[in-house]
């Protein structure tokens, strides 16, 4: 189940055009708690940088696209690079499936027209920072289309959106992976003896999305 897409793709305009706009009420602030919030806020046409993440940032203040210089462990469904359409809905952003470039990635700061003017470099967050403080905040993750990695008793784990479906395994293991369509069928995989529900306030999250 491979998403293989690029600016050739039927449906890459279309995608563009999507992340141009925004639905939300109000403008969106970021987690004072989380600073690697702050890469989804700025100047029309900055292009912020926290770590892996290259954002690009909307007329309207807000990132419209996002560039991940990695393949979050998940080689089969995401390139190195690979970029993700950002809407905004409700008042928080909405993560597309990956658009993957088998062939090589166009230049970032030239995706969709738009040009480098300037941005910033922002702090990452912490693991603690990052960490799921509640069933309701992983659940919240996962409906924004977040990627996520953690480690539980030593090993890494992966979530990822791939296919509008989302996607759990051990990291570089495509052998244990298991396709979810919810939230909760994620919590009810297993990271070794225990199940995810019963310890995702517990796990050492090393990134996610939002």
């Amino acid at each position: 189940m491979t998403f293989f897409q690029n600016e050739n793709h039927q449906n890459y305009n279309s995608l563009v055009q999507t992340g141009m706009g925004s639905a939300y009420g109000g403008k969106w602030k970021p987690n004072p708690n989380k600073p690697g919030d702050q890469r989804l806020v700025g100047n029309p046409g900055d292009i912020n940088k926290d770590g892996y993440r290259e954002t690009h940032i909307g007329d309207d203040g807000l990132g419209d696209r996002e560039r991940h210089n990695t393949d979050h462990d998940n080689p089969r469904d995401h390139t190195k690079p690979h970029d993700h359409i950002i809407t905004w809905e409700n008042n928080h952003p909405n993560f597309s499936k990956p658009i993957n470039y088998p062939d090589g990635a166009p230049e970032f700061k030239k995706y969709g027209g738009y040009f480098y003017m300037g941005g910033k470099i922002i702090q990452g967050n912490t693991p603690e920072q990052n960490r799921f403080v509640s069933i309701s905040d992983f659940k919240w993750c996962m409906s924004c289309g977040g990627e996520v990695e953690f480690i539980w008793e030593g090993t890494t784990y992966t979530i990822t959106y791939p296919e509008g479906k989302i996607n759990i395994s051990e990291a570089n293991k495509l052998e244990t992976e298991k396709w979810c369509n919810s939230a909760d069928e994620v919590l009810e995989y297993m990271v070794g003896k225990d199940r995810l529900r019963d310890v995702i306030t517990k796990v050492t999250v090393i990134d996610r999305t939002i």
